[in-house]
């Protein structure tokens, strides 16, 4: 074997030392990222905690009891805090929330739970380009959980086989001890975080003041993140990441539905998951057609949480938590069961998205007015004019 020359091994050395450093830095910036996303969620917890405790008394029609689920989803920013939340109110030991009225609630949650990659997908808004790779890749994930919601909802009012299958199968569920587990990443972002939240306490009084200062310093953490996540992932192109992306995702869509699954169980938030696949669908470093299977692989992920939490569920009512955690579970399945193997119907959401993202990119107020009246200003109007006439 020739030996290599020292200007050989320099630059080796030194090939070695960039990419260590673009590794750490695409960790830091994207861990910087996840805090944003997990901050907005604190916020607009904060903001929206007595809101949905109020609102989630108007369920008795389904079609308001979707609004409800898609409402709360998008003021939690996590369809995982919405869905416990309704195991709990389900399985109260007084005056639960009847099982029929929870299962509209679920699908709003799936659907709200989008708007996170859909707002983080706005920090694009100025890069033409970027910004129609990365609108695109986010509003997929909505637009499939629209058509589910179309197909499943009037199945399920008709037939009720979304209940009936998942009270045969919590049958099979007694006696099972309860499971925890806790996300090292989730621990990590908490113990980042709790500064964040301390400095913000100290600065300002009140939770509404405090709820707003935080969704603030979020966006700024998200805006930067992703701005710099963007130049970064570019520079990596050039030794071949993208081909390394394309290849391991775009192999089969099982493969990358259970990616999707994987990483959602792993960090115990379908929004996270998504909403890492818009920087780098604004990097170029990934299509559509290979961001999609991961969003309905997310979908199916992000059901373990609550359903491992029902696990632990104790009382009278308890079988009914683990029905509406089984309903979620059967909903997502259900969906890319009946609406991914046929091409025609698979092909709707990633077309709609690919409109939806030319007309953004032409005219950006539309982006605004999609997210806001979709996800606040619809739901919200919807709930309060119904409870304005009951």
């Amino acid at each position: 074997m020739v030996p290599l020359s020292p200007q050989v091994r320099l630059a080796k050395l030194g090939g070695l030392v960039t990419s260590i450093q673009k590794t750490l830095t695409l960790v830091g910036l994207l861990f910087l990222f996840l805090m944003g996303v997990q901050c907005l969620g604190d916020g607009f917890k904060l903001l929206g905690r007595d809101l949905l405790n109020a609102i989630f008394a108007t369920t008795e029609n389904p079609f308001m009891a979707l609004m409800v689920g898609i409402l709360a989803t998008t003021l939690v920013q996590s369809s995982s805090v919405t869905t416990a939340m309704i195991v709990g109110l389900v399985a109260a030991p007084e005056n639960p929330l009847p099982l029929a009225n929870a299962v509209p609630m679920v699908m709003g949650a799936n659907i709200g739970t989008t708007v996170t990659n859909t707002l983080v997908s706005l920090a694009h808004v100025a890069r033409p380009d970027e910004f129609r790779r990365a609108f695109s890749v986010a509003t997929c994930h909505d637009f499939f959980n629209f058509i589910a919601v179309v197909v499943l909802l009037p199945l399920e009012m008709a037939t009720g086989f979304l209940r009936g299958t998942a009270v045969a199968l919590a049958s099979s569920y007694g006696g099972i001890g309860g499971i925890q587990y806790e996300s090292p990443l989730k621990n990590a972002l908490k113990m980042a975080i709790d500064p964040i939240q301390q400095l913000v306490e100290w600065l300002v009084q009140g939770q509404r003041s405090q709820a707003v200062l935080l969704i603030l310093i979020s966006g700024v953490m998200i805006v930067s993140a992703l701005f710099l996540l963007v130049r970064v992932m570019k520079s990596a192109t050039e030794s071949r990441v993208e081909v390394f992306i394309t290849r391991s995702l775009g192999r089969s869509a099982l493969l990358s539905m259970l990616v999707g699954v994987i990483v959602t169980v792993m960090v115990q938030s379908s929004s996270i998951t998504t909403s890492l696949l818009v920087p780098l669908a604004g990097a170029g470093l990934l299509t559509l057609e290979h961001a999609f299977p991961v969003t309905l692989g997310a979908n199916v992920g992000t059901t373990v949480t609550a359903l491992l939490a029902t696990l632990a569920v104790s009382g009278p009512n308890a079988a009914a938590g683990v029905e509406i955690a089984l309903v979620h579970v059967l909903f997502n399945l259900s969906g890319i069961a009946l609406i991914y193997p046929l091409r025609p119907i698979r092909r709707l959401p990633l077309v709609a998205a690919q409109k939806l993202a030319e007309v953004a990119v032409k005219s950006r107020k539309w982006a605004l007015i999609y997210v806001l009246g979709l996800f606040y200003g619809l739901p919200a109007a919807l709930v309060i004019l119904n409870r304005f006439f009951e």
